[in-house]
């Protein structure tokens, strides 16, 4: 078994549970056993950098928990069968079931392209009506849920604990503070929400006791859950947005048909992003597609990136466009109105969002190169050193122990991420030198460096790329965006080498200020010589 596969010994691990308010030691149902159900996507259109933050918060989470020697099953679900999807089927004129298909194949190719894993079991809406029909006539029986006219309304007034996960109250929904309700005259009270919905002309029906028709949305998850994690299960994961009225209703239904207490133990809520202030979402038109920012960045930037802050708080998405003409950065109204105030220069909004930069992820694709500079540096010598190298150490060394706790700390990635510092700079240090240190001792270190950053590679799904490969891939995509020559950038490499074998160094020294004109800075060593962006 290599280190990086490892369990780590289990300590308690700290959750801020959204159901209590509280901050809740995970107390799992089966010992050695963790059940993980993640809300997936409706799968109407390209996720968003949003979308992607909520499908990467349980994907560490699982990734820790199983590092940390657990058996965990994890759940995400594609909902096929809603009405985002019949209204973009009718907008482009094909059937909402082959919308659906095809917007799920497009989320798995941006889920795969920033390396999350696949879950063990991905349910859809449409494979799970028969379990959707009969947790709703489960409902109906217990006198939860009524039909009306061929749609089926859950009662919320039957339900005591209606509001507790969203701390809102039954009472002032009414009075509409804030609320998400239907008026509608079939209805015995505006906070009752739709199991079933009665078919409507030209969208999708399937068959039930109540008549041709659909499922809510909300019965959906319900239904999955139960299928696959059982009526009680450990950890439910989701975006902020949904802890009113989704995960709410799904409480109310789940519980409602297998009793108090059953359903998720603990509830996981990751923050927004915000974009300009703003949350960003697809109905107000203000995001970027996972993809998008993919064609830009490389995947585990984005991944450290998003990772960089603790996964309830929020995080600022911030945009940079320049005026193709003057340069200038234009502000939020300049971009909106895809014209330039400083020289009147109007490209259009779809020009200038081809020439976007977002300045966090150019910090932490720095931050990404730095970390994967001194693994390169560490994994050289230790291939140098050849058997005199070490093994990796039995244990997890002071850089694990370290990063471990903040996990343990309601899965804080941004504390977890800090620890690397110090031992960053220690590392950066032992490579760069020469003399003034015990070759045993600078080895051992290295040696547990590395290994302690295979399981943290593990745990977040970044450093765990060939660091050579990784930095020579950085840097010619940063070549490639800023419209470098590098064939004419190697031609003079090997013009500086054949100088340097000559004893020109005159001629050396000429052409390394000619790369540095170009913003490149020149690193000689035994094995040659290599170029890299100053």
């Amino acid at each position: 078994m290599t280190q990086a596969s490892q369990p780590i010994i289990v300590q308690p691990i700290i959750v801020q549970d959204t159901f209590t308010g509280t901050k809740r030691e995970l107390l799992f149902r089966e010992p050695g056993k963790c059940g993980v159900y993640c809300c997936g996507p409706t799968v109407y259109g390209l996720c968003h950098i949003g979308n992607a933050r909520a499908a990467l918060v349980p994907d560490v989470v699982v990734r820790f928990l199983r590092q940390q020697g657990l058996q965990v099953k994890y759940v995400r679900n594609i909902t096929d069968i809603d009405d985002k999807i019949i209204a973009r089927g009718q907008a482009d004129g094909v059937p909402a079931m082959e919308v659906a298909a095809r917007f799920a194949d497009e989320y798995h190719r941006d889920m795969a392209a920033l390396g999350l894993l696949e879950p063990d079991v991905e349910p859809r809406v449409s494979g799970h009506l028969n379990e959707i029909i009969a947790l709703i006539e489960r409902l109906v029986a217990r006198g939860l849920a009524y039909a009306a006219e061929g749609d089926v309304y859950y009662r919320v007034s039957a339900f005591a604990d209606y509001g507790k996960l969203g701390k809102r109250r039954p009472e002032d929904l009414l009075e509409g503070a804030g609320s998400r309700v239907e008026v509608d005259a079939r209805k015995e009270s505006p906070l009752d929400f739709a199991l079933w919905k009665a078919a409507k002309p030209g969208e999708p029906a399937w068959p039930s006791p109540w008549g041709e028709g659909r499922p809510g949305w909300h019965i959906e998850c319900s239904a999955m859950c139960g299928t696959h994690l059982g009526e009680s299960f450990d950890i439910h994961c989701g975006g902020r947005d949904l802890i009113f009225p989704h995960h709410e209703n799904e409480i109310a239904q789940s519980q409602g048909a297998f009793g108090p207490g059953t359903f998720a133990q603990y509830w996981l809520h990751n923050g927004f992003i915000d974009f300009a202030g703003e949350k960003m979402s697809k109905s107000l038109g203000n995001f970027f597609t996972t993809r998008e920012v993919l064609s830009l960045y490389d995947a585990e930037t984005v991944r450290y990136f998003l990772l960089t802050v603790h996964y309830r708080s929020g995080l600022n998405f911030d945009v940079c466009v320049e005026c193709p003409a003057c340069g200038v950065e234009l502000d939020r109204d300049a971009q909106e109105a895809g014209a330039c105030a400083a020289c009147g220069e109007a490209p259009g909004r779809e020009a200038l969002r081809q020439r976007v930069r977002f300045p966090g992820l150019e910090e932490a694709d720095d931050r990404l190169a730095y970390v994967y500079a001194a693994l390169a540096g560490a994994r050289r010598l230790l291939a140098a050193a050849g058997a005199a190298a070490p093994a990796a150490p039995a244990g997890p060394g002071p850089l694990l122990s370290a990063f471990c706790e903040h996990m343990r700390n309601d899965f804080n990635t941004g504390g977890a991420l800090g620890t690397l510092s110090r031992p960053l700079a220690e590392v950066n240090s032992l490579v760069g030198l020469v003399k003034g240190v015990d070759k045993a001792a600078r080895l051992a270190t290295l040696a547990a460096f590395v290994a302690d950053m295979g399981q943290v590679a593990a745990i977040l799904g970044c450093f765990g790329a060939d660091p050579e490969a990784w930095l020579r891939d950085r840097r010619d995509r940063r070549a490639a965006r800023a419209g470098l020559d590098v064939p004419h950038v190697e031609a003079l490499l090997i013009a500086r080498r054949e100088a340097r074998a000559a004893k020109d160094w005159g001629r050396a020294d000429a052409i390394r200020d000619e790369l540095a004109e170009l913003g490149l800075s020149v690193q000689d060593g035994a094995d040659g010589s290599a170029w890299d962006f100053a």
